[in-house]
């Protein structure tokens, strides 16, 4: 019986007409942003068109991160690099800001007066423990293995806008000496194949979570359960610098266009001024700076108090009386707060300044026609390649990145949801792809997506659904070759 599936050349033939549809459809609309020369928004526009050529890399392809790129050679340290493009003067701080990411805080009171306040509850002592080489944390590995796992709680079916009222926003999995931790979560797989178009069988796992030993009692019934690992900390201070209006010229929540994406913005109130502000960091786009996203983690991971999160018992709640009475750090003679301002400013600056990795491979002809692919199977209506950042006089202005993300959030599907009911359980901002194929060479080994149960690329991406179904049923349809090709691409990133 003849085979009627179309040839290797004529299928790449068909998806490169769609990757070139799919390109001019994908154009954001950047000319809205203020600021801007009409010669300068004709420039952005031109330079962030969604490539149509896949016979060679696009000009400057290999720089994702604009001149802030580093060119290491690949390896462990590959995101503990400075941004090539901060001047002499500011590699002082960034390095007493890394020494700050590092530090291991300690109880109060303790002869380490700087280094107290830790807790009552906490899930790291160090910012270094969760971000693994500054890249992902490590998943679970069975039951009694809880990785790099943090449990997020939210009461009412939302996602970080009302805490559990036993338990806060987060389950504190540790406690210093003399408090009890609020319990420990129990993680464990079930795995089922999955059957290609191809005939090829791959095998994915499904985690489920258990909250054991709690010590304030069950939960409020609805809250939801959400995991999160630690996502890579590379170029955090490129996506501050993306204008806001190029975020909103992507936004599409009724699907007007008809495409299947209906992504938004996620808005949040900043915590010093209540006023409202894009999302842009965390699997929920719940936090709007680099320094807002630095405070909450301090509060809700170490347990330490900032002028952003005052409170000096973290995330305790009002009923847990033993927590919120608890010795804390506050120094009269540093201010009112565990970390003070000046600590916040250099951990802020590092964090914001850890450089994008310089592409591998952008010319070899596996790697286009990956890139063509990925095009072509619509990868790029939510994984947005490029944006040119906004003027100004910093080191990040107006530099072109290639971030591979829209930052909206994105219903993917049921098989993504967390733990609870209501519609937002099912939204994920989009995570940028910059430095993904560097994962196992920093980490030492692969975990994808927000809880880490994707152990390859290949599986991350059988695991979209919902708006992303289309994109993952493409890959689906593709015969090894051409998934290689576009994994091939993906680990050039």
């Amino acid at each position: 019986m003849r085979d009627r599936r179309p040839s290797r050349s004529l299928l790449l033939i068909f998806i490169l007409v769609a990757a070139q549809a799919l390109g001019l459809a994908a154009t954001p609309v950047f000319a809205q942003r203020a600021g801007l020369s009409p010669a300068d928004a004709a420039r952005v526009k031109a330079v962030t068109r969604p490539a149509t050529d896949f016979s060679k890399p696009e000009k400057y392809e290999a720089m994702s991160g604009g001149a802030a790129t580093h060119r290491q050679p690949a390896g462990r340290k590959s995101f503990s690099f400075a941004s090539a493009n901060i001047g002499f003067a500011d590699r002082e701080d960034f390095n007493l800001g890394e020494a700050l990411f590092d530090k291991l805080w300690v109880s109060a009171p303790a002869s380490t007066k700087a280094s107290d306040g830790l807790g009552p509850l906490f899930n790291a002592r160090a910012c270094a423990s969760c971000h693994i080489g500054n890249g992902r944390g490590r998943a679970p590995d069975g039951v009694d293995d809880e990785g790099s796992l943090i449990l997020s709680l939210s009461a009412g079916g939302g996602y970080g806008t009302v805490p559990d009222p036993a338990y806060g926003s987060q389950l504190q999995t540790r406690a210093i000496q003399g408090q009890m931790a609020e319990g420990r979560v129990e993680t464990t797989y079930e795995e089922f194949p999955v059957l290609l178009d191809d005939g090829t069988r791959t095998v994915l796992r499904r985690p489920t979570y258990r909250l054991k030993d709690l010590s304030s009692g069950p939960i409020a019934g609805g809250t939801v359960l959400s995991p999160r690992m630690a996502p890579p900390m590379i170029g955090l201070g490129l996506v501050e610098q993306i204008a806001a209006s190029d975020l909103e010229a992507l936004e599409d929540p009724d699907d007007r266009d008809g495409d299947g994406i209906s992504g938004h913005l996620s808005r949040v109130r900043e915590p010093r001024t209540g006023q409202m502000a894009i999302g842009r960091y965390g699997w929920k786009a719940s936090r709007h700076s680099v320094r807002a996203q630095s405070a909450a983690a301090f509060s809700n991971d170490i347990g330490l108090s900032t002028s952003l999160f005052p409170q000096h018992s973290g995330d305790c709640t009002q009923s847990q009386t033993a927590c919120m009475s608890a010795p804390h750090g506050e120094q009269p003679h540093l201010g009112r707060f565990e970390v003070t301002d000046a600590v916040l400013d250099l951990v802020t600056f590092y964090a914001g300044n850890i450089a994008v990795p310089a592409r591998r491979n952008v010319a070899n002809p596996e790697v286009l026609e990956g890139k063509a692919l990925f095009y072509g199977a619509g990868c790029i209506s939510c994984h947005t390649p490029k944006f040119v950042t906004k003027r100004g006089d910093g080191a990040n202005s107006f530099q072109l990145i290639w971030p591979y993300s829209d930052f909206l959030l994105h219903d993917m599907g049921e098989g993504l949801a967390d733990q609870g009911t209501g519609n937002l359980t099912r939204e994920w901002r989009t995570p940028p792809l910059w430095g993904i194929g560097l994962t196992r060479e920093v980490l030492g080994e692969e975990n994808y997506l927000h809880d880490g149960r994707a152990r390859t690329l290949e599986e991350a991406i059988l695991w979209h659904g919902g708006e992303a179904e289309t994109a993952r049923d493409a890959f689906a349809a593709m015969d090894r070759e051409h998934r290689n090709a576009l994994l091939s691409f993906l680990n050039s990133l």
